[in-house]
């Protein structure tokens, strides 16, 4: 899928907690060359610490609790119809999406996973990589498939696991990495050559 022109592709953003990898997005996609405008943050979480990044650059927020999931799916749905997007990253979006919703954005869906899939797919990852003595670990971009972790891998970085990493030391390893990997495989897909 290629980009011409000076169109930016009208991006949402689904997030769950902090919003480092959104605040990241945000500033590549205000870079001259970057092929996406973000237009709308949307998060399961009305508490995510990442919402504050809406007010400070201007982007419109929404918030779902999926206490009823197909409702709130349909009223996201309509939303980003409404808003013209044609991209929706997950970035640490903590919700398993419908095949429905997928369905609905076939090709335009991506996420970003802490692990080198198709190793470690789902939650706890670090902790797993770990304990099964992972010489190198890492993050993932992919598209996203009704079937978890599975979709299309498009970038992948290789992260070596220290003698004395603990889940946490890792996290914070490949997140620096997901900063840089997450841009650069949005380039990558939606780039002039």
């Amino acid at each position: 899928m290629k980009l011409f022109g000076l169109h930016k592709l009208k991006t949402a953003v689904f997030i769950s907690g902090t919003g480092s990898n959104l605040k990241n997005l945000i500033k590549f996609s205000l870079q001259r060359k970057s092929p996406i405008l973000i237009k709308l943050i949307i998060s399961d979480n009305k508490n995510a610490k990442g919402l504050v990044f809406s007010k400070k650059y201007k982007i419109q927020k929404k918030t779902y609790n999926f206490i009823n999931k197909r409702k709130d799916e349909k009223k996201i749905i309509k939303f980003l119809r409404k808003n013209n997007i044609n991209l929706i990253c997950l970035a640490g979006f903590m919700k398993i999406l419908s095949k429905n919703f997928i369905k609905n954005f076939k090709g335009k869906i991506l996420n970003i996973h802490p692990s080198l899939l198709p190793k470690y797919k789902g939650l706890n990852t670090h902790f797993r990589a770990i304990k099964n003595k992972e010489k190198f670990s890492g993050c993932t971009v992919h598209f996203v498939t009704s079937k978890l972790d599975s979709g299309k891998i498009i970038l992948q970085k290789r992260v070596k696991i220290a003698k004395k990493d603990t889940p946490i030391t890792l996290s914070k390893k490949i997140l620096v990495q997901e900063h840089l990997l997450y841009p650069k495989a949005i380039s990558k897909l939606f780039t002039n050559p």
